[in-house]
């Protein structure tokens, strides 16, 4: 199994309506592939969160594979 970081953003609007993505929460997660590593950060993220839909606290998510350590 590889280690893979799932990254959480939300996009919000400043002042001027400029939208950022601002970074929401980063889980670290064993899986054997990035899907399999997202559906276990989103379980993570509602169950950490008690909501019932990761999206009620995120908009979007990016997986990045982690290097092996030697």
């Amino acid at each position: 199994m590889r280690l893979y970081r799932v990254t959480f953003y939300r996009t919000v609007a400043d002042d001027t309506g400029h939208e950022h993505r601002v970074r929401q929460h980063a889980i670290l997660v064993q899986a054997l592939s990035e899907v399999s590593a997202v559906w276990q950060a989103k379980a993570l993220l509602c169950a950490g969160a008690q909501v019932i839909d990761w999206r009620l606290r995120a908009d979007s998510c990016e997986v990045a594979a982690l290097p092996v350590a030697a």
